[in-house]
């Protein structure tokens, strides 16, 4: 069977032959079989697909951590509802934009916190705000500024990855990274839209439903129902067709152009999706911190996504917020253990042990203590026999 049949064959992206192809006389080798096709595990029942994959795959341990979030900001101080929880779950569906694309696309940004930037800037800018000087906002209702700036900052990520892709491994660091650094010395120079310096002061979640958005419980809430979207989409999106043909491209993105598949409009779709989870975080963290400067998207920043990435683990979506938590631990409680100009120190500590002990983070870490004093299973694969004398 000649190459050029099986192309043409699993070339579904471009155009159909004119004729229909001969099919081949004799292999030359024996074909695999074909996989199983995915079988429906309630085909009686008449539910959404949606819910019938989260009936699937729920289990005890994913409805144990939805009860304990449900639960916590009702036992827990305001201090750790608001400072703790909800700043970590902003940082965590960052950093999960991130985690896609490094874990599922094989692309490390270091852009996504300037997506989020971005993201933050317009909302000032087309929201209300009390910034002093030069920059004044437009005073649009937050109902047509967020959509807004969600929009122009997912524009703007898929910008920078149409740039990005066409690069690999350390180039592809490079490259965001500029773009992060120019945006951060765009918005600390420029005064007549970024307002320089001294930003956007004052920007606050409007009040819905008769509730303070800013408020620890409510935003606590807000924050877990857009991290838990963002989880449960990244989720189900990587079970999708894009997302079996993303994890192609990253493993092998040769044998998938051989296949017909468009690479660089895979990865830059990828970068698309990434932008839309990092400018919902950007939203949630310019609301919790109730303003934006150049501060917010500075380097130092672009490195803390990264750092909260690899601490939690890049295989999994669940490490974003996992390392966020962790981070987040630190950067509150490390003034109390050291000085407070180096109490960075403490977090550099705690992530170089991490990459030495586990390259996975906190969960391959998880997953090497399970495999190790866990219960273990017995074999079910025949030993070989042994070769007699």
């Amino acid at each position: 069977m000649s190459a050029a049949y099986w192309r043409r064959a699993m070339n579904t992206g471009l155009a159909a032959a004119a004729r229909p192809l001969p099919l081949p006389k004799a292999p030359a080798a024996p074909l695999r079989p074909a996989a199983p096709a995915a079988v429906d595990p309630y085909p009686d029942s008449d539910a959404p697909r949606w819910l019938k994959f989260l009936w699937q795959h729920l289990s005890a341990r994913h409805v144990f951590v939805l009860v304990v979030v449900l639960v916590y900001p009702f036992v827990a101080t305001p201090f750790l509802t608001f400072q703790i929880a909800g700043q970590a779950l902003a940082l965590g569906l960052i950093a999960l934009s991130l985690t896609f694309l490094g874990g599922y696309g094989g692309m490390v940004s270091l852009a996504q916190l300037t997506v989020a930037g971005i993201a933050g800037y317009v909302l000032a800018i087309l929201g209300t705000s009390g910034a002093s000087g030069q920059a004044a906002s437009l005073g649009w209702p937050w109902w047509v500024a967020v959509p807004f700036a969600i929009a122009i900052a997912t524009i703007c990520a898929t910008l920078i990855g149409w740039l990005s892709v066409r690069t690999e491994g350390i180039y592809t660091i490079m490259i965001t990274l500029a773009i992060g650094v120019a945006f951060y010395y765009l918005a600390l120079q420029n005064y007549s839209v970024f307002n320089g310096f001294q930003g956007f002061q004052r920007v606050y979640p409007p009040e819905f439903l008769g509730l303070n958005w800013r408020d620890p419980v409510p935003f606590y809430f807000l924050a877990l129902a857009c991290s838990l979207a963002g989880y449960l989409f990244v989720k189900w999106l990587v079970r999708t067709p894009f997302g079996i043909a993303l994890q192609g491209v990253r493993d092998n993105p040769r044998r998938m152009h051989a296949l017909g598949y468009h690479v660089t409009a895979h990865r830059v779709a990828a970068y698309a999706v990434a932008g839309v989870l990092a400018s919902v975080g950007g939203i949630l963290l310019i609301w919790y911190n109730g303003l934006i400067t150049p501060n917010s998207v500075n380097t130092g920043g672009l490195i803390n996504i990264l750092i909260i990435a690899v601490l939690g683990g890049m295989r999994h979506p669940i490490g974003a917020f996992l390392g966020a938590v962790v981070f987040v631990l630190l950067q509150t409680f490390a003034i109390d253990v050291i000085d407070r100009e180096r109490f960075n120190l403490v977090i550099g500590l705690v992530f170089l042990a991490i990459v030495l002990f586990s390259p996975d983070g906190l969960l391959g870490l998880w997953a090497r203590l399970r495999s190790r004093f866990g219960p273990r299973q017995a074999l079910t694969s025949p030993q070989p026999p042994r070769r007699q004398a």
